[in-house]
């Protein structure tokens, strides 16, 4: 790692309900600088055994620069470094200093944000909307639908536009990709759901963009083009990445932040 220089290097961690994956990156091209780690998650998913985890991630990936700023994200709304919810892991995250938590862990500062928040603003530096502007949605349809707001390339965090009520339900029970298994539905009936889905978020804000990630965005092709929408709509890119490299993003720029303050 020569001939990169502390400022363009980062960790960018990525913890899910079934594994942890993570990596040294260069914030500056996106590029993965050693190969990409996975662990699986502890079972029952409590917060001391997963920072401890992503402790043997970390010692895993090797001589790390001091003063490489350190990105994880995680399946829960994140609030000044609190976990506001649980997705997929313990109940005990629920109101946890989380953050501090990994700080102490890893013994070092880093940035704690939602997943969802990650993998989109990942997507926008390096991915799919890379040098777009105006106001990018992504969306990841899985268990759920995670969302995540970027206007400009600023990202507005927490957005759970997978809960929105339509026809008198919380959504994403109808249009994640976990409906679609646990339905048996075929690729028509849920491009049906997914219509609905997309042209009341469409209605509500106007997006310049829509970008599709999740595991089933690799077969984009059989439900992307059958959406009728104004809003252009694209499949992600960056695949498992995503979340590794917008954490690690994501930690750069508050340490720029912070320097700025501070001097």
């Amino acid at each position: 790692m020569t001939a990169n220089t502390p400022d363009t290097v980062a960790v960018g961690i990525d913890i899910g309900g079934t594994g942890i994956k993570g990596a040294i990156v260069d914030v500056t091209t996106g590029e993965l600088l050693t190969d990409r780690k996975k662990l699986p998650t502890p079972e029952g998913g409590e917060p001391d055994a997963i920072a401890k985890t992503v402790l043997d991630l970390v010692d895993s990936l090797g001589e790390i620069p001091a003063s490489a700023s350190v990105g994880v994200c995680f399946p829960a709304v994140v609030r000044s470094g609190v976990t506001m919810s649980a997705a997929n892991v313990s109940k005990k995250w629920i109101g946890f200093e989380a953050e501090k938590l990994f700080e102490k862990t890893l013994g070092r500062d880093i940035t704690f944000v939602n997943d969802a928040d990650a993998a989109g603003f990942g997507e926008v530096r390096y991915g799919a909307a890379k040098g777009r502007g105006g106001l990018v949605i992504v969306t990841t349809l899985g268990t759920g639908i995670g969302t995540a707001l970027i206007y400009d390339g600023v990202l507005i965090p927490n957005a759970e536009l997978g809960h929105l009520e339509i026809e008198g339900v919380d959504y994403e029970t109808k249009a994640a990709y976990s409906a679609k298994e646990r339905e048996d539905l075929s690729w028509k009936k849920w491009t049906a759901r997914l219509q609905k889905y997309y042209s009341t978020v469409e209605k509500l804000l106007s997006p310049d963009l829509f970008i599709v990630g999740g595991g089933v965005s690799k077969h984009y092709d059989e439900f992307l083009p059958q959406l009728d929408l104004q809003t252009e709509i694209v499949p992600a890119t960056l695949r498992n990445n995503a979340g590794i490299l917008g954490s690690a993003c994501l930690s750069t720029i508050r340490a720029t932040v912070l320097k700025d303050i501070l001097q």
